[in-house]
């Protein structure tokens, strides 16, 4: 079909505010996808003691399991959302759900530590693979207004979900079967998609002559992996060990270097121009801030239910699922309020409540009624983090030219993963260095730790809030 023929009959869509059945199976497809990488981030946290004697891991070497998947998903992603413009987006899309089925159906056959982290570094590729290409081919679908803001609404709705799901169904699935099962649970997903796609899908890439920036791929790619390494390694030991220091300095150094072939570069990887819209620096700024402070918090609560209240790994995934709801109810009324207020004050005053109701969580204690609390409080923080990512998304992928498309929701993808994965070893390093100060593991010792961190959440919420409230730039459009 002809591209103008495309955009027409989008438009026409657009304008009759109702999704025709083409775009609900489009938008079922790419939110499965979505979903199911999402879950994958956390689907194995409450089983690595299991896996690691199943499989033969140390303990001092488990981390390894979730720390090989982080570093590839956000590692690979800017990288991956430009070769799927270069490419075309189903075609990557269909070749990371290809990737995410063998790799989950290797982890789940895996007998031996080489074999599990190889599937897990499948699994990070694969998501670095489809999530930016999934993105891009869900705007491609929807013009610009209330359907989109609907559409990305619902994808962040549960990719944010899928966090918390990760932990409810790993638990269930670790409890009730195995731990295998969370990585073939993967592979039936994998290949209904693989068969709805081709017919659902049209292919998307934008028109003229461009070339990938290996330079630039390759410095920026290592650059954030020494960055992301050097976070987790931090949570792991302190900020200045010098194994620390090294990553964070080689991180800098690449992104430095990254940054000045960008400039030379006749087709770079990243448009250094790009980043001077305020909307895209900024609007990404909020997405890692989402994504980073509310799977954080799920990290420290995880540690206050098991190791103050006492919970079961099974019983404290099966706590988040009121924090699961209210991002559920976030995504849902997400677009509802961007189009009564406006996206930019949609985001600041989403991070506003979001601090508020984290801060209520420093007033948990050790006897058991706490939990009514941390259930208000996450219910409330998860919708008004849902509001500020669909915010965020909308902001950083609109008003642009479809040549721009795939690096914008590469960039946006990336802010994503990166958010996600910095945050738990950020929130770590300021549990463990209270914890340090205390000399103690007692409960009271870790409530301790957990309150710190949570000020620390709260406080990150509430100066984004200020930040973007000064610098952030309403679309045109709303203005």
């Amino acid at each position: 079909m002809p591209s103008q023929q495309v955009t027409g009959q989008l438009a026409v869509e657009s304008a009759n505010q109702s999704m025709t059945g083409r775009q609900r199976l489009t938008l079922a497809v790419l939110l499965t996808a979505s979903f199911t990488l999402a879950v994958d981030f956390s689907i194995l946290n409450v089983a690595l003691p299991t896996i690691g004697s199943d499989v033969g891991f140390s303990l001092a070497n488990l981390q390894w399991i979730a720390t090989a998947f982080a570093l590839c998903a956000a590692g690979f992603t800017l990288l991956f959302g430009r070769i799927a413009d270069l490419v075309g987006r189903r075609r990557m899309f269909l070749i990371g759900m290809a990737l995410l089925g063998a790799g989950s159906l290797l982890g789940g056959l895996a007998a031996d530590p080489a074999i599990l982290l190889t599937a897990r570094v499948a699994q990070g590729i694969a998501t670095a693979t489809v999530v930016p290409a999934a993105l891009s081919l869900l705007l491609g679908s929807f013009m610009e207004g209330p359907l989109r803001d609907k559409a990305l609404g619902l994808n962040g709705a549960l990719m944010a979900a899928g966090f918390t799901t990760g932990a409810i169904l790993g638990g269930l699935l670790t409890d009730l079967l195995s731990w295998r099962w969370a990585f073939l649970i993967n592979v039936p997903v994998a290949v209904v998609v693989l068969v709805l796609a081709p017919v659902v899908l049209r292919e998307s890439k934008p028109s003229g002559k461009t070339r990938l920036d290996v330079p630039g791929a390759i410095t920026v790619t290592l650059g954030l992996l020494a960055l992301i390494y050097g976070l987790t390694h931090a949570a792991e030991t302190s900020w200045t060990h010098p194994v620390t220091l090294g990553a964070l300095a080689v991180a800098g150094i690449f992104l430095v270097v990254f940054t000045a072939i960008e400039h030379r570069a006749q087709f770079p990887l990243v448009p250094l121009g790009i980043l001077k819209r305020p909307a895209i620096a900024w609007g990404n700024l909020a997405g890692i801030l989402a994504f980073l402070t509310e799977t954080s918090l799920v990290f420290l609560l995880t540690l206050y239910l098991q190791q103050v209240l006492g919970y079961t790994p099974l019983a404290a995934g099966l706590s988040f699922a009121v924090l699961g709801a209210g991002t559920v109810l976030g995504g849902m009324i997400g677009p509802k309020v961007i189009g009564r207020i406006g996206t930019k004050r949609a985001i600041v005053y989403g991070f506003t409540v979001q601090a508020l109701a984290t801060a209520a969580l420093v007033m948990l204690g050790t006897g058991g009624t706490s939990v009514i609390l941390l259930l208000g409080a996450t219910f409330v923080g998860g919708v008004a983090n849902l509001v500020v990512i669909v915010g965020f998304m909308v902001t950083a992928t609109s008003g642009l030219p479809d040549g721009e498309q795939g690096l914008a929701t590469g960039l946006a993808t990336m802010s994503q993963q990166v958010g996600i994965t910095m945050g738990i070893p950020v929130m770590s390093a300021v549990f463990a260095a209270q914890l340090h100060a205390l000399e103690t593991t007692t409960p009271a010792a870790v409530l301790s730790g957990v309150t710190t961190a949570i000020w620390v959440n709260a406080g990150l919420c509430a100066a984004t809030a200020v930040v973007l409230a000064l610098f952030l730039k309403a679309p045109r459009a709303e203005r």
